[in-house]
C-alpha cells in the first residue's frame, strides 16, 4: 500500500513538473530595453499640457507647452496627465469659488485631484492680497482664508501662492522637471530590479 502511495505521489510530482515546465515556455516575456535606452529619457525635457479650457494660460519659457483637454487641473505633463495636476486660480477666481454653487463645483474639482500623485492649488497673488480684500466679491477675507485652510486639509492639496504669473509659470516648470525626473529614476530602478 505504501508503494502505491509513493507511486501516486511520484506521478503527481512528475505531472506537476511537466505542467510547470510547459507554463514557463508559454510565459516567455519580450526582452527589456537596455538601460542605456532608458538613460535617453533623462535627457528629454517634459512637455507641459495646458488645459484647453484655460482662458489666460501662463507663458512658459523653459519648457515646451501644448494645449490639450485635461480630466482635472489646468496644467499637467504630457504622458503623466493622470498623475500630475496643478489647479491655478487668481485671487478673484478663488474668492468667487468660496461662495454658493461655485464652492460646490470647485470642491468637486478638488475631490477629483485626490487620486493624483502630485497636486497643487496654485494661487496667483498673496495671502496679504486676500487679507486686504483685494478681490471683487463680498465674501470677507477671513472667510476666504478659512475656506482655503479647509480645502487644503480636506482635500490634501498643498496651497502655493505666487505673486505673479511669471513666478507661477517658473514654479510649474520646476515641478514638471522634477516630477518627470522621478519617473525616469523609478523606471530605471524597476528595470534594474531594485524597487
Amino acid at each position: 500500500m505504501q508503494n502505491l502511495g509513493r507511486e501516486v505521489t511520484s506521478a503527481i510530482s512528475a505531472e506537476t513538473d511537466r505542467i510547470s515546465s510547459e507554463a514557463q515556455k508559454q510565459l516567455v516575456l519580450p526582452a527589456l530595453p537596455a538601460l542605456r535606452g532608458l538613460a535617453k529619457l533623462a535627457d528629454l525635457r517634459p512637455v507641459i499640457v495646458i488645459d484647453s479650457r484655460e482662458q489666460e494660460p501662463l507663458t512658459f519659457t523653459r519648457l515646451q507647452s501644448v494645449r490639450g483637454t485635461l480630466y482635472s487641473g489646468d496644467y499637467s505633463i504630457r504622458g503623466l496627465e493622470s498623475k500630475f495636476a496643478v489647479e491655478r486660480k487668481s485671487i478673484d477666481d478663488l474668492a468667487s469659488c468660496c461662495v454658493n454653487s461655485n464652492r460646490e463645483r470647485f470642491e468637486h474639482e478638488l475631490h477629483r485631484l485626490r487620486g493624483f500623485c502630485f497636486t497643487r492649488l496654485l494661487v496667483i497673488g498673496t495671502r496679504e492680497d486676500i487679507a486686504a480684500g483685494r478681490y471683487h466679491s463680498k465674501i470677507t477675507p477671513g472667510a476666504v482664508l478659512a475656506t482655503l485652510d479647509t480645502f487644503e486639509i480636506r482635500y490634501s492639496i498643498p496651497l502655493v501662492f505666487c505673486p505673479s504669473p511669471v513666478e507661477a509659470a517658473l514654479a510649474i516648470e520646476r515641478w514638471a522637471s522634477r516630477s518627470s525626473r522621478e519617473v525616469v529614476v523609478d523606471a530605471n530602478n524597476l528595470w534594474r530590479g531594485s524597487v
